[in-house]
């Protein structure tokens, strides 16, 4: 069973002479020297890129996701069980999920992830994690056809979301939306992609992949959600959570963005819901988050990583799956997921619904939408000869649906300095 994990799509290729490296250290070198890996020290995290030289980008932020995902195994290593210590994912595996679990973000963040899903209704939708699905398996420049050509382990760790985009329809035939709120993109892979999803499930018996596929209606609203993801993608998506509710709270303390007063507003409330050993060490690094010392703030953060990456246990999730990558997942107990959703909470609260910020996102949004529209309009004025090339082709095999999706590969994979630069030379005098 370890071996169909390591298969990769294309079949190969073959090591080269003398290249002792294991299969899941050739899948972190194909992410690490990617080009859309490296386009994340261009786009946005939470503030704008080139606002501040202190914040995080998406790229220092999948870094540190990755070194917590390292933590994550050697915590789990040490502390589970034999049988279960032998599923986990080695540091290699783990770093390289950490690394590439942001590559299909769009430029500007999730405000131009659902610019770009609005523009994209006719077309299938567009959504970032199903966007990185598509660039490891289909776009990346490592193979022809099969993008990075990763294994099939990999891919099933990228998973956030293991099912298809429903069936969507396009917006009326109007300029641009008043409001952008209610176009927000269902948490799903593109339905153009089918076919790599259905390789990576392939291993699945048909009971274990129907039950991995479950979805829940979700209340006021069209789209359904997944309810399940593999082993590897629990650990990947609660490093990147440790990653966003604390890292991502030292840069707003640092800018102002956050105050005292604010922090304590959130979550005094929180910490009577809290056992009281954690409510008080969260008291005392509350207090130095916000000291004038640095190295006090450091400690700080650091010693909130540390309560999640020691709480963190395997758990059985699915008990009727005969696969264990399927049937487990990382968690946390119940007082420390309610303490990092709190974290995750402040930094949407008082840094993503700053008003400074959604300014930002609103300007970025309509930029977006405007540079959809002009290369939609003339894509054979304004496309590059590469992109042009294969948009032409896509429309030739696929029709116009296909043709949008070459566009859209296109645009989301702008850095937030790219986009701004194509908005200026198209629309600015």
């Amino acid at each position: 069973m370890t071996a169909i994990w390591q298969q990769r799509r294309s079949g190969g290729p073959q090591p080269r002479p003398g290249d002792l490296r294991t299969a899941w250290q050739r899948d972190r070198a194909r992410v690490l020297h990617s080009a859309a890996f490296r386009r994340l020290q261009s786009k946005t995290q939470i503030m704008n890129v080139g606002e501040n030289d202190f914040y995080r980008t998406r790229l220092t932020h999948s870094l540190e996701a990755a070194q917590i995902g390292a933590s994550l195994i050697n915590q789990l290593q040490q502390v589970s069980a034999p049988e279960l210590a032998a599923m986990l994912p080695d540091l290699n595996l783990m770093e390289t999920l950490c690394l590439a679990h942001d590559i299909g973000h769009p430029p500007f963040g999730h405000g131009g992830e659902t610019a770009l899903n609005y523009k994209m209704l006719g077309a299938g939708g567009f959504e970032g994690n199903g966007q990185t699905f598509r660039i490891v398996g289909k776009l990346e420049a490592y193979h022809p056809q099969h993008g990075m050509d990763l294994t099939r382990r990999t891919l099933l760790g990228l998973l956030k979301y293991p099912v298809l985009m429903p069936p969507l329809s396009a917006p009326p035939p109007t300029s641009q939306p008043i409001s952008l709120s209610q176009f927000k993109p269902a948490k799903a892979l593109f339905a153009c992609d089918a076919d790599l999803l259905d390789w990576v499930l392939d291993p699945l018996s048909n009971q274990d992949r129907e039950l991995f596929q479950q979805v829940q209606q979700l209340p006021q609203s069209p789209w359904q959600r997944s309810l399940h993801k593999s082993l590897d993608a629990s650990l990947m998506e609660l490093a990147d959570d440790i990653a966003y509710g604390v890292h991502d709270l030292e840069d707003a303390v640092v800018t102002g963005t956050l105050n005292e007063s604010q922090w304590h507003g959130h979550l005094d409330q929180i910490l009577v819901q809290l056992p009281n050993e954690l409510a008080a060490l969260m008291q005392q690094l509350g207090q130095q988050l916000f000291a004038n010392e640095h190295h006090l703030r450091k400690n700080a953060i650091g010693a909130m990583v540390n309560i999640f990456v020691t709480a963190i246990r395997l758990e059985q999730v699915l008990e009727a799956a005969e696969q264990p990558l399927i049937a487990y997942n990382a968690t946390l107990p119940e007082a420390e997921r309610l303490l990092l959703n709190s974290l995750k909470s402040v930094v949407f609260e008082h840094v993503i619904n700053d008003p400074a910020i959604q300014q930002l996102r609103y300007r970025s949004q309509n930029m977006l939408l405007d540079l959809f529209t002009a290369l939609h309009t003339e894509p054979e004025r304004l496309l590059p000869r590469n992109t042009r090339t294969r948009w032409l082709q896509a429309g030739s095999q696929g029709g116009p649906t296909a043709a949008d999706r070459i566009l859209c590969d296109y645009v989301a994979g702008m850095t937030d300095d790219y986009a701004e630069r194509m908005y200026r030379n198209l629309f600015m005098v």
